[in-house]
């Protein structure tokens, strides 16, 4: 395929995707995707621009020559199609390609080139967003990236997340409320070994100012609040894997097969907290 951008041997990167412009091919994960000539060139132009807008009239002029007759706003808008069928997009929440009403279309994600001498190179939509994916890198082991979650709304992402803390806030304060109960089924599990009630006891005394903090920055929208959250991820994903077991202390009355599938879902959520996070980040960069 010709490459419409003028560049013949570079390679653009996002996400799991590959854009080799020499070969006309898009790869995911290593594995070849099929696209029509049309589509991968109005790809190509997004990648050209990622973050700006390349408008309906940019692309009529690059793809569809003045002595082309063509239903022109049909077929851009097929070629749109077939590009965000390919990359798994969506127009309600999109990854990638943003629709612009009666404008034209962005690329949103963070995008790496490399070729024609040129090493790598990071162009994001914005600053914010390039900070979220280092953050996301470097402290959540490398699960899901910012750009492959939808763009959410910043009240919605918020309300969850106050939710999640009131509920392990909830969590701290009725098991040292109850504690003498609680002390009898650590002695029974652990065999009055001391060791576990001084856990739960400390565990739950970081856990209740650091649930209090988090419910005050998400209710005040604290500006960073992403990148802290990202920053500390690790020692809160211990903290919240502990206390995931805590269904068991209900073994003898709600029975050990309810306590293991509260556990089982007590242990994602933590993930779930990150994901918000990057969605709130994530819809904010893209605002900026």
């Amino acid at each position: 395929m010709a490459a419409m951008t003028g560049v013949e041997k570079k390679i653009f990167r996002f996400g799991v995707y590959e854009v080799d412009v020499g070969s006309g091919e898009l790869r995911k994960a290593g594995r070849r995707l099929r696209m029509q000539e049309q589509p991968f060139q109005a790809l190509l132009l997004l990648l050209a621009r990622p973050g700006e807008v390349v408008t309906r009239e940019e692309f009529r002029q690059k793809l569809w020559p003045a002595d082309t007759f063509v239903d022109f706003d049909h077929s851009l808008n097929t070629a749109i199609n077939k590009i965000r069928e390919a990359l798994d997009d969506s127009a309600a929440n999109p990854r990638f390609v943003e629709t612009l009403a009666r404008r034209g279309y962005r690329f949103l994600a963070p995008l790496e080139a490399s070729g024609d001498g040129v090493a790598k190179i990071e162009r994001p939509i914005a600053a914010g967003a390039a900070k979220v994916s280092r953050e996301g890198e470097s402290s959540s082991f490398r699960l899901t990236h910012p750009e492959e979650l939808p763009k959410v709304g910043s009240a919605y992402v918020r309300a969850w997340f106050v939710l999640i803390q009131i509920m392990y806030l909830s969590f701290y304060v009725l098991a040292l409320g109850r504690m003498a109960a609680v002390q009898d089924q650590l002695d029974r599990i652990f065999g009055g070994h001391p060791a576990a009630t001084v856990v739960l006891i400390v565990s739950a005394g970081v856990g209740i100012p650091v649930r209090l903090y988090w419910l005050s920055a998400a209710g005040f929208d604290v500006k960073g609040l992403s990148q802290k959250f990202l920053k500390l991820f690790p020692g809160l994903l211990v903290l919240d894997e502990l206390w995931a077991l805590s269904p068991f202390l209900l073994a003898p009355k709600i029975g050990i097969g309810l306590a293991l599938g509260i556990t089982a879902a007590l242990i994602y959520v933590p993930f779930a907290e990150r994901s918000l996070v990057l969605m709130r980040a994530r819809s904010a960069a893209v605002a900026e």
